[in-house]
This record gives structure tokens, sequence and C-alpha cells, in this order.
């Protein structure tokens, strides 16, 4: 499962910075990165991601996938992304990690993963401005990581 999180990052990845118009596209592209999957793997991948297809003047369909609540307004500077704006640190101790938030976030923030219900979380406890996340046995920070990268696209900057 842990391989799920990579490749639907890699997928992401991918549709983001090409243009990709069909399945077997997209299925050669990830076989380029080294990810062997079926047709029917990728198919539920792309429900769970949300990707849409969008019509190109140049190659008829193409995929995108829609940001959500990270839809960024024509003002940036009036831009509050709740998923993002709210993080400050991650800090792990065994299958356990402290998310920390600004104060008031942590609940909503504990909500959206909860909903989002990624393999490597178990469960969440939040308080005002702390979320505990219990993690699956066997998973490492770095799964965690790219996991809430997959709810929170936008945590990418402020974790690397």
């Amino acid at each position: 499962m842990k391989n799920r999180t990579k490749r639907q990052l890699a997928i992401k990845k991918i549709i983001t910075t090409n243009e990709i118009s069909s399945q077997e596209e997209l299925l050669g592209k990830l076989k380029e990165e080294d990810f062997d999957l079926t047709q029917a793997t990728l198919s539920r991948d792309l429900k769970i991601l949300k990707v849409a297809k969008v019509s190109n003047s140049q190659r008829g369909y193409v995929y995108v996938i829609p940001e959500g609540v990270s839809v960024e307004p024509q003002h940036e500077n009036t831009r509050v992304n709740f998923l993002v704006d709210g993080f400050r640190d991650l800090r792990f101790s065994g299958n356990l990690a402290v998310l920390r938030t600004r104060p008031g976030y942590a609940s909503s923030l504990a909500a959206v993963l909860d909903n989002a219900d990624p393999y490597e979380i178990i469960g969440t406890i939040a308080g005002d401005d702390t979320i505990l996340l219990v993690m699956r046995e066997g998973v490492t920070s770095s799964d965690l990581i790219n996991s809430l990268i997959l709810v929170m696209p936008k945590l990418e900057d402020k974790l690397g």
C-alpha cells in the first residue's frame, strides 16, 4: 500500500507537468518512472485523485487534477488556505506523529484528514492547535508525509 501513495504522487506530477490525453499515454509515462500497474489500478487511482478531462485545442481532451479547497483566487494576498496556512510543523515518535497548527486550525485539519482516509493513518485526535496522528504499523515518516501531500498538495512547499 505504501507504493500506492508514491504512485499517486507520480500520477499527479505527470498530469500537472504534461498534457496527457489517454490512460495508455499515462501508463507509458508511469512505466518510464518504474511503476508497473494495470489499467484497472490506474482507473482507480484517477478516480481517487478526482482526475477530470478538459478540452484542449491541440490534444482534444487532456487530464487535469482539480485543486478543490486549494484553488487560488485572483488576489494571492487575500487567499487563506487553511489546509496549509494553519500548518506549523510535524514531529514523529514511533508510529505517532504530532502535527502542530495555528490556534483553532487543528480540528478542521483533522476532519479533512479523516475524510480523506489515507491508508497510512489509522486515526487522528485533535485539540485546538495540535493533531495526534496514529500511523499504521510499518508506515514510515516519509510515507506519512507523502500521504499528507496527497491530501494537501501545497504542504510540499512547507515540508520541502
